[in-house]
């Protein structure tokens, strides 16, 4: 019997510099036993169009609501600026698709909680973009810490580069959204982030947090245009915080792009050994990772080879390769009725680790994670 094919439609591609252009589309096409990508809206049908033509794609759809009256669409992607999602991920539920929304979900918690509860209600499957925590090296660290490669957790530290929030951005049309804070896209919400949410799928709950977020740089130069554009976002993150089992928590996020190409560096501390995870940027999200680990008597670290079954089958680019392993999460979930992919639950406890973190920062006191 031939395995199910979901019809998906995308909302939101610019070609060649877009996040569906560069990840999305590619993702979908590696797995064509599994999806057809049918058509996209963007915010005219003209740019409908031309983003479909240039893409090899059938459809150009007039907006997003003729995309989801469209019956023979399963699946929508929304990949617009988090200002949006609330709005076309309201209305793809009301409709009664099933949706991949990029992350951050919402523009904070109460958009997140309100998106999480409508696809409850709903019956709707809602799966979110947070693809580190599927990366190969974080899926096989996961196995690796719950099997006690290095016996129990004692305390995790994360240092990190934000890369955008740095006081240059490329382009102001694409970038310039990023620095203002009321925008929901930030340092600490999406790079951040995304590492949260591979953090909570290897170590489990963060129980409470103590943080100081702080803007250090007022302005950002734009690359393409020379002009000045302020800044409110924050380009300093630092945490500290107590995990539910105890182990002490520490990160600290810093704008800007690494001078050595090094620009993430997680340790994670436990009574038989430690293990890192490295990477060239703090968007563990988008970037190749690499585990090294040192046990028992060992004085130096050693590469942590990845087993091939957690690579095989996906794209080698870790953009769309990570990417479409949330897609076939996905296929798997509607076709069997599993909840593996990362869902609008998921997002929601990563909203709550983030909200904390803002009201410690702005109250100068510890904040617990989980509602009483």
């Amino acid at each position: 019997m031939a395995a199910q094919r979901f019809k998906v439609g995308i909302v939101g591609v610019q070609p060649g510099r877009s996040w569906a252009a560069r990840a999305h589309i590619p993702a979908l096409r590696a797995l064509p036993e599994s999806f057809d990508l049918v058509g996209i809206a963007n915010t005219s049908l003209a740019s409908a169009q031309k983003a479909a033509d240039e893409m090899g794609i059938p459809r150009a759809f007039a907006g997003v609501a003729e995309l989801l009256a469209a019956p023979e669409i399963d699946i929508v992607t929304v990949a617009v600026k988090v200002p949006h999602h609330l709005e076309i991920v309201k209305a793809t539920i009301a409709a009664g698709k099933h949706v991949y929304c990029e992350w951050p979900l919402g523009n904070g918690l109460a958009e997140a909680e309100i998106l999480a509860d409508l696809a409850r209600t709903k019956s709707v499957l809602g799966v979110v973009g947070t693809q580190a925590r599927l990366a190969p090296e974080i899926a096989y660290l996961t196995q690796l810490t719950a099997d006690g490669f290095i016996g129990e957790v004692l305390s995790t530290t994360i240092v990190a580069r934000g890369g955008g929030w740095g006081g240059v951005i490329p382009q102001k049309k694409t970038s310039g959204y990023l620095l203002d804070r009321a925008n929901g896209a930030t340092m600490l919400t999406i790079p951040v982030g995304h590492v949260l949410a591979a953090l909570h799928q290897v170590l489990g709950e963060v129980a409470r947090v103590s943080s100081v977020l702080a803007t250090r740089r007022s302005s950002a130069l734009v690359a393409d245009t020379g002009e000045k554009l302020p800044m409110s976002a924050p380009d300093q993150v630092l945490v500290s915080g107590v995990l539910a089992s105890g182990a002490p928590l520490s990160i600290h996020y810093r704008g800007g792009m690494p001078r050595d190409g090094e620009g993430l560096f997680w340790e994670i501390n436990g009574t038989e050994g430690d293990i890192r995870v490295i990477g060239p940027t703090g968007h563990a999200q988008m970037v190749p990772l690499a585990l090294t680990a040192a046990r028992h008597d060992d004085k130096t670290f050693q590469a942590v080879e990845i087993p091939a079954s957690f690579i095989a089958g996906f794209p080698e680019d870790v953009v769309p390769g990570n990417v479409a392993r949330i897609y076939a999460k996905m296929a798997q979930d509607l076709t069997a009725g599993t909840r593996t992919a990362p869902s609008f639950d998921d997002a929601v406890a990563i909203h709550r680790i983030i909200a904390a973190i803002e009201k410690s920062a702005e109250d100068g006191q510890r904040a617990d994670v989980m509602p009483s």
